[in-house]
């Protein structure tokens, strides 16, 4: 039986592929390794007409998501615990234009560390009053706001005491099929961001940068919660990066 792989092979497989070109993460990312296992191997399907797509996407109102959703720390009769985050930001398109009336999905684990899902089973508390889901719509200046708790890196057993850096799921839909995107958010200075094949698939240092969003002081609110930006941009040059590429 071979030897569980280490931190410090990962590390030797990360550097070898620091700086590789390209327009998106390599789906056959060796690090992250279960790339390997689920990347798509077959040519990419033509969608001969673009606007069946559009016909057969998830459909929502607006009175469909209340003004509550975006709470994530009012979804349950206690507090949940763990320090309190407000989280702002546009959805631009690639012209610098906002997004209007746009669904903005996110999801994450608690301040442990530790999702509400029955195959993360790692020793960390669950929190009765944390579920780690929310949603808005982005307002006529494409502007999204969530109020929430700050999750906690996790062990995720890619590789023998893998951890993955602290971060926020986000899912948006755009205006079209094409201006789908999931992806996440990162908080800055956070010591694992060396160590995470997932982040450093994105091989470009500019685009991971953008991956991480602005504590910003004047966001905070008073005795209350710290504040960050991130602002997403949904297609062109300056896109935000997602899971999948671009």
């Amino acid at each position: 039986m071979s030897e569980p792989l280490k931190q410090a092979d990962i590390d030797q497989e990360i550097a070898a592929r620091a700086g590789e070109p390209g327009d998106h993460p390599a789906r056959d990312y060796a690090p992250y390794r279960s790339t390997l296992l689920r990347h798509p191997k077959q040519p990419l399907v033509a969608i001969k007409d673009p606007e069946a797509a559009e016909l057969s996407g998830p459909v929502f109102g607006v009175s469909d998501v209340t003004p509550f959703d975006n709470d994530l720390t009012m979804q349950h009769l206690g507090e949940p615990l763990g320090e309190r985050i407000t989280v702002r930001g546009r959805v631009l398109d690639r012209q610098g234009r906002p997004v209007r009336g746009q669904l903005v999905e996110i999801w994450q684990a608690n301040s442990a560390g530790r999702y509400l899902h029955q195959r993360d089973d790692h020793p960390a508390p669950l929190d009765p009053n944390f579920t780690g889901v929310g949603r808005c719509l982005t307002d006529d200046d494409g502007n999204y706001l969530f109020t929430t708790i700050k999750p906690g890196p996790y062990p995720w057993r890619n590789h023998l005491n893998a951890w993955r850096p602290a971060h926020i799921h986000f899912s948006l839909f755009g205006t079209a099929f094409t201006q789908r995107l999931v992806t996440q958010m990162y908080f800055p200075g956070d010591p694992l961001f060396p160590y995470d094949p997932i982040m450093q698939s994105v091989t470009d240092e500019r685009a991971r940068q953008r991956l991480v969003a602005d504590y910003v002081h004047d966001l905070s609110e008073p005795e209350f919660s710290l504040g960050y930006r991130w602002d997403i941009v949904l297609d062109g040059p300056t896109a935000t990066w997602m899971e999948e590429g671009r």
